[in-house]
C-alpha cells in the first residue's frame, strides 16, 4: 500500500490542538459564567451548556455557574395570580413575590441546572447566595427620572464571602448559585419575604467573579455580543476596554446596562477578561475559551496585558 491513508477523524485532531494554547492558559483559572437568555428555556441549548460546563471541569479549570430566572418567575407569578411589574429594567419583588422567586430559582432552576450536570458525573452542588453568608445585599431603589422608588425586595450586593464556593471548587465540584442574597440588616426579619433579596443575576455574577480571582466572568445573552451602532449596524464589537466600555453605558439599551456594568466592575476588580456571547449558539462557551476567533465581545482592564487576548 503506498502514499498516507486519509484519515477523516484528522479535522478533529486538528481542532483539539488549536485548542492547546488556551487549555495551557487556563488550566487551573476560575471562570464564573452567568446562565441566562434563551440558553435557560431551550431543552437543547441547556444540554449544551452543561456539557460545556463539565467539558471545562474536566479540561483543568474551576466553572462557577451564577444564574437568575426571569421567564420561569414569570410563569410562575402568573400561575399562582401574581402580577409580574417592572420599573427602571428591575422587576418590582413584593414579599408575596419573593418568596415565589426563592422558589423558583433554588427550586426550580437550579435543581434542573445541577441535574443536567451531574448527568455527566458528581459534580455540581446548588447553593443560594444566602448560604454560608455567600452574597450580603442591602435595599436597592430604582432611579426614574431622577427620582427614587422603592421596587421592593430587590437587593444591592454590600459584600460576598466566598469561602464556601472555593471549598466546593477545592474539592473539584461545580458550584450552581442562584442569585438570592442575604440582609445585611439584622432586623429585616418582621415580615413574610423578607431576610432575603432577589438579586440581579449579571451583577451578582460579576461581584462572585471579582470575590473569587476569577481569570474570565462570561455573560449569556441573546444577542451575539455588544454591537457597534445598534440599531443602525449589526456589527460587533469583539474587544474594548473598561475606559471604552464606560464611555457607552449611557447610549446602551436597558437590557444590556445590567450585563456591560457587570463585565465593567468585574475587569475593575481583578478578573482578567469579561466576555458576553450568544447563548443561542450551541457550544458558545467552548467557541469563546478555546478557538482563536472567539464569539462575542471581550472587556479587558485598562492596562491589559494578557498575551493573544481574542
Amino acid at each position: 500500500m503506498t502514499g498516507t491513508r486519509k484519515h477523516t477523524a484528522l479535522p478533529k485532531a486538528r481542532t483539539l490542538i488549536e485548542a492547546l494554547p488556551w487549555l495551557t492558559r487556563h488550566h487551573g483559572k476560575t471562570v464564573v459564567i452567568k446562565f441566562g437568555g434563551n440558553a435557560m428555556v431551550d431543552e437543547e441549548l441547556k444540554g449544551a451548556f452543561a456539557q460545556d460546563v463539565v467539558f471545562l471541569r474536566h479540561a483543568g479549570l474551576r466553572p462557577v455557574v451564577v444564574h437568575g430566572g426571569g421567564p420561569q418567575i414569570s410563569a410562575q407569578l402568573e400561575l399562582v395570580g401574581l402580577e409580574s411589574e417592572f420599573k427602571g429594567g428591575l422587576r418590582v419583588t413584593t414579599p408575596e413575590a419573593m418568596n415565589v422567586v426563592r422558589m423558583v430559582l433554588a427550586g426550580q432552576v437550579q435543581r434542573e441546572l445541577v441535574g443536567l450536570l451531574n448527568e455527566h458525573g458528581p459534580f455540581a452542588v446548588g447553593m443560594t447566595g444566602e448560604d454560608a453568608h455567600l452574597m450580603t445585599a442591602t435595599k436597592h431603589y430604582a432611579e426614574i427620572d431622577g427620582e427614587r422608588v422603592d421596587i421592593g425586595r430587590v437587593g444591592e450586593i454590600t459584600a460576598i464571602d466566598p469561602g464556601a464556593v472555593q471549598a466546593l471548587l477545592d474539592d473539584g465540584r461545580i458550584p450552581v448559585i442562584s442569585s438570592i442574597a442575604r440582609s445585611g440588616d439584622d432586623g429585616d426579619t418582621t415580615s413574610e419575604g423578607s431576610g432575603v433579596f432577589n438579586v440581579n443575576a449579571d451583577t451578582a455574577a460579576a461581584a462572585l467573579a471579582a470575590a473569587l480571582g476569577a481569570e474570565t466572568l462570561m455573560v449569556l445573552t441573546d444577542v451575539e455580543g455588544l454591537y457597534e451602532d445598534w440599531p443602525h449596524s449589526d456589527e460587533v464589537i469583539s474587544r474594548l476596554t473598561a475606559t471604552e466600555l464606560e464611555q457607552l453605558l449611557p447610549d446602551l439599551a436597558t437590557g444590556m446596562v445590567p450585563k456591560m456594568r457587570g463585565c465593567l466592575h468585574a475587569v475593575r476588580h481583578g478578573v482578567h477578561t469579561a466576555r458576553v456571547i450568544d447563548g443561542r449558539v450551541q457550544h458558545s462557551i467552548l467557541l469563546e475559551i478555546f478557538t482563536d476567533e472567539g464569539i462575542g465581545t471581550m472587556v479587558v482592564p485598562d492596562t491589559n496585558t494578557i498575551e493573544g487576548a481574542t
